[in-house]
């Protein structure tokens, strides 16, 4: 096996332990605690968006899609852009998810407090529980893995799987409680192999 190769089999092996450890240690009270923010604000006619600058960023323009094609309506913001007018897409009681891995970013800050100065509420996704975005936020769901993996333990790789995987589980807990049917789906995907009812459907 080549060195090339043995490199990628220790990271493998990493998201097998990690990950494991992250999904058994996983606080399911701060996924609904998130879920019921965001419906409230549902009920009152707000809306919900992500943000994340750098890879984060990726993840929210996955996240938001992910979670609009689930039935609840949620809209991309952009991390920097934000505090340059993008503002202006939010109203007072919305809700933002706002990815980071530190939580601590000087970047990050100034778009937290542009959305809160706007009048919306945070939903903090970090590794850290004693970030300052954890403290900033409404509700904060934590995405801590002890490393990255990878050559130099640097480039975002298990951070970027476990703030996916949070996110997604608040999307299932969404999904859930607007119980859109696989028309409605349907209706929100219309291309490609999902975008076709199934028979019994």
């Amino acid at each position: 096996m080549s060195e090339y190769m043995k490199n990628c089999n220790i990271y493998l092996d990493t998201v097998k332990k990690d990950l494991t450890e992250y999904i058994e240690q996983m606080d399911l009270n701060e996924i609904e605690a998130a879920a019921n923010l965001i419906i409230e604000a549902g009920k009152s006619g707000n809306r919900l968006h992500v943000s994340g600058i750098g890879k984060p960023g990726h993840i929210a323009g996955y996240i938001s899609s992910l979670i609009s094609s689930t039935g609840t309506p949620t809209y991309f913001l952009h991390g920097t852009e934000a505090v340059h007018g993008s503002c202006g897409q939010l109203t007072e009681g919305d809700i933002v998810i706002f990815i980071s891995n530190s939580g601590e970013t000087a970047e990050m800050k100034s778009t937290v407090l542009a959305i809160k100065n706007n009048g919306c509420k945070v939903i903090g996704v970090s590794g850290n529980r004693e970030s300052w975005l954890a403290k900033e936020s409404a509700v904060h769901l934590y995405a801590g893995v002890p490393k990255e993996g990878g050559p130099m333990n640097r480039a975002p790789r298990m951070s970027i799987l476990a703030e996916t995987l949070v996110l997604q589980t608040l999307s299932v807990y969404l999904q859930r409680y607007v119980n859109i049917s696989p028309q409605g789906y349907v209706r929100r995907h219309p291309g490609g192999s999902l975008g076709q009812l199934r028979e019994g459907e």
